[in-house]
C-alpha cells in the first residue's frame, strides 16, 4: 500500500541520514512507493543526489489484498498461512497464494535482477538502494545470509528488520556478499 512517511518515519530517515552521512554514495535508487522515495530523498540530501525510483524494488504485491490490513489478510488466509509455515525455506519461495498475491520468488527475483544490473553499471562504487523490510528480509534469506527461522517475523512480537535497518552488500554482478548490517535481528 502506498502511503507517505509519518513523523516517526521522517525522524527515522533523518537518523539514518546522519548514520550514513560519510558513505560516498555514487547514486541513489528507491522503490517507486512514496514512503521509500521520501526516505531515500532524506538520506540523499546530504549527498546532493537525485533519487531514481524503480518498480522492481517495491514491496511484494498483494493483489486483491492491496490496501487491506495485515490482520484481514492473516484471518482470511489463515489455513494457507499455516500450510506455508510447514514448508521448507525453498518451498516457501515458490508457494503460490491466490488472489493475485505475488509469490516470494517472483518478488525477490525482480529485486535480484535490479541489484545485478546496478552492480554492473556502478562497479566499484557505493550505491544507495531503499526498498522495504519484508523484501529485504526475503532477499537475505534467498542469498543464504539467514533462514526464515533466523529472520522470523511474528506480528506484534518479532520484527527481523527494524525500520531503516540496512545491509551493506557487495556484488560482482552475479553473487551477493553481506558485509555489514544495522538493525537486522538475525537469531542464532
Amino acid at each position: 500500500m502506498d502511503m507517505i512517511l509519518n513523523k516517526t518515519g521522517e525522524q527515522q530517515a533523518k537518523e539514518a541520514a546522519k548514520r550514513l552521512k560519510t558513505v560516498p554514495f555514487a547514486t541513489a535508487f528507491s522503490s517507486d512507493l512514496v514512503r521509500a522515495k521520501q526516505t531515500a530523498e532524506i538520506i540523499s540530501l546530504e549527498h546532493n543526489l537525485a533519487v531514481t525510483t524503480a518498480k522492481a524494488i517495491r514491496e511484494r504485491g498483494f493483489g486483491d489484498y492491496e490496501g487491506r490490513s495485515v490482520n484481514q489478510f492473516r484471518e482470511d488466509l489463515k489455513d494457507l498461512l499455516a500450510e506455508f509455515e510447514t514448508l521448507s525455506d525453498e518451498a516457501k519461495f515458490n508457494f503460490d497464494f491466490p488472489y493475485g498475491i505475488e509469490n516470494l520468488n517472483q518478488a525477490v527475483t525482480r529485486l535480484i535482477t535490479f541489484l545485478r544490473e546496478i552492480s554492473v553499471a556502478y562497479l566499484g562504487k557505493t550505491v544507495l538502494v531503499v526498498s522495504h523490510g519484508a523484501l529485504i528480509r526475503h532477499f537475505l534469506i534467498r542469498i543464504g545470509f539467514a533462514t526464515f527461522q533466523q529472520l522470523q517475523w511474528v506480528p506484534g512480537i518479532s520484527l527481523p528488520i527494524a525500520n531503516l535497518g540496512h545491509a551493506v552488500i557487495d556484488s560482482d554482478g552475479i553473487d551477493f556478499f553481506v558485509k555489514d548490517t544495522y538493525g537486522i535481528n538475525k537469531q542464532a
